[in-house]
């Protein structure tokens, strides 16, 4: 797997390197991605620094075909004691006329493994993976899904059997999201919408099929990076086909990031919980908590950040600090803490 969290510990080179030329009175260019304790930046702004964005992994996944490939092998390794133990992570449980789904309970001990499955440390009870690693036994299994863009390596399958589907400038040109060097999907229509769902959908099947309780869906913000060619609205739809997807297959449906998404949105596209990361660092809990209440899984990547969520939403989110490479037990950057 390629952590594209490197971009993270770049940034915090550049900036530990900013300070010390400033101390000697010397201008130095903007580290290019945000240091976890800096102020957020106003809402109010007209462009949202491109740092802004929350430093996820993005997990290589198998060539993306319509069948799910074959499901990683958990790692073991040696175990870590989280200071968190909760009850068992059932929740209500909400029907359609198409099928029935439980969303993860709040304030669970929650860890976040799209990085890489490893053996969940005890008091465990909610784990969130990728979609091509199995699921982790007797817990309540979220499963990552990168939606709205295509993952690093599977840029020549999407150029070769979905290049119309693929975002192009005025220029004929593939747009590219710089923050994480993905090609953007093309949402910008109802047919486009539902030719995406010919490839996503079955990686949302196939979630259900490896015994996933849940998806989160990943880059539902990649229209603010864009370059003004997609639309939130756009996103709205595309991620209402997505998650009517989910809950046909019996599973909840999660938003993953966008703190800016309002409770009626949210609503409208039907999902059940949020995965946030950092926003306890950006200030931003509270905005999920409006429209899930405790259905909030946060994940922090700076002790900082991590204290602030605990003071605020130890006591009712289900939060953890992780390494920002996500890394697995065992290695020598593995970080695993709960309030």
């Amino acid at each position: 797997m390629a952590s594209k969290r490197k971009k993270m510990l770049i940034g915090a080179a550049v900036a530990a390197a900013t300070a010390v030329a400033l101390a000697a009175g010397i201008g130095t260019a903007s580290a290019y991605t945000r240091p976890a304790a800096s102020p957020k930046p106003s809402k109010s702004a007209t462009v949202k620094p491109s740092t802004a964005k929350p430093t996820t992994v993005k997990p290589t996944t198998a060539k993306p075909t319509a069948t799910k490939s074959a499901s990683a092998t958990p790692s073991a390794s040696k175990s870590a004691t989280p200071t968190k133990t909760t009850a068992s992570p059932a929740a209500t449980t909400p029907t359609s006329a198409t099928g029935t789904w439980t969303a993860p309970t709040g304030n669970a001990g929650f860890d976040y493994q799209i990085g890489g499955a490893y053996t969940p440390p005890s008091g465990v009870t909610v784990v969130s993976r990728d979609r091509e690693a199995s699921p982790a036994a007797g817990l309540y299994n979220v499963c990552y899904v990168n939606a709205f863009q295509a993952q690093p390596g599977d840029e020549s399958w999407w150029k070769t059997n979905h290049a119309d589907l693929l975002l192009r400038d005025k220029n004929g040109a593939l747009v590219i999201d710089e923050d994480w060097n993905e090609l953007m999907f093309d949402i910008s229509t109802a047919a486009k919408r539902t030719a995406l769902m010919t490839v996503v959908g079955p990686w949302i099947d196939g979630c259900k099929t490896s015994g996933f309780q849940a998806v989160e869906f990943d880059n539902l913000d990649s229209y603010t990076r864009s370059q003004n060619l997609l639309t939130q609205a756009q996103a709205i739809e595309f991620a209402t086909l997505l998650s009517d997807r989910a809950h046909t297959k019996g599973l909840a449906s999660g938003q993953k990031n966008l703190a800016e998404l309002t409770t009626a949105n949210a609503k409208k596209i039907g999902f059940d919980f949020a995965v946030a990361e950092e926003c306890g660092a950006w200030d931003e809990c509270d905005a999920y908590t409006a429209t899930y209440g405790n259905k909030v899984l946060v994940i922090e990547y700076s002790q900082e950040g991590f204290t602030k969520a605990c003071k605020a939403h130890g006591s009712t989110l289900s939060i953890v600090l992780r390494d920002v490479d996500v890394s697995t037990k065992g290695s020598g950057s593995y970080v695993f803490q709960t309030c």
